[in-house]
């Protein structure tokens, strides 16, 4: 009988050793402190504080994990992904021509990338049309959108992708990605991506003060 309950007790103790364990470091690949996004917690933990004003909608991610992956056309027509881009933050926004709000925070994109240097910092501005496919570029270059590069996917595969993975029904859909491919935050809805808060935002992704 003693050595029943001596087994009990160490079987007990050892559950509860695993549990705290996963309680700790968490139990997925994706998730917890030993993810393969577990080196993006301190940048969360700086933009939360910043996630306010002008882009106090964005959801700052309690736990970083991997961008979806999606693959859409670069400036030169080839297919490309965001696992393509690593090694520098990105922010990925998703607009498209029937998109009266999209259109209207595309400047402030613009001025947004012009205000960083492209090689720490990327706007992947995703043009959704799927109709009429010479009206966007032709739109930016009326407008003088001039510092963003031409992303597209006239195929319809990226929208549900990002709709699963982010939760958002609608456009602009934008998310913030570090260098190693992981999300930080994602914006469902409109933006002043030019604003003073935006940059402020985006200074504190790239390790600024």
């Amino acid at each position: 009988m003693p050595l029943r309950k001596a087994t009990l007790a160490a079987g007990i103790g050892l559950v509860a050793a695993l549990a705290a364990g996963l309680a700790l470091y968490g139990s997925g690949t994706t998730g917890g402190n030993s993810g393969p996004c577990a080196s993006a917690g301190p940048t969360i933990g700086r933009l939360a504080p910043l996630a306010r004003g002008e882009v106090a909608a964005l959801q700052v991610g309690e736990t970083p994990r991997p961008a979806p992956a999606f693959a859409f056309k670069g400036p030169d027509g080839a297919e490309t992904s965001l696992a393509g881009m690593t090694g520098r933050l990105l922010l990925v926004n998703l607009w498209a021509t029937w998109c009266a709000p999209c259109k209207a925070e595309m400047p402030a994109l613009d001025r947004l990338q012009a205000a960083f240097d492209p090689k720490e910092f990327h706007v992947v501005a995703i043009n959704l049309d799927t109709r009429n496919l010479d009206r966007p570029p032709l739109w930016l270059k009326e407008n003088a959108i001039d510092t963003l590069a031409y992303y597209a996917d006239s195929t319809g595969r990226v929208l549900p992708v990002l709709q699963k993975e982010t939760g958002s029904l609608g456009l602009p859909t934008t998310f913030l990605v570090d260098g190693k491919g992981c999300m930080l935050g994602v914006m469902k809805g409109p933006a002043d991506w030019g604003s003073e808060d935006a940059k402020r935002l985006i200074g504190a992704a790239l390790g600024r003060s």
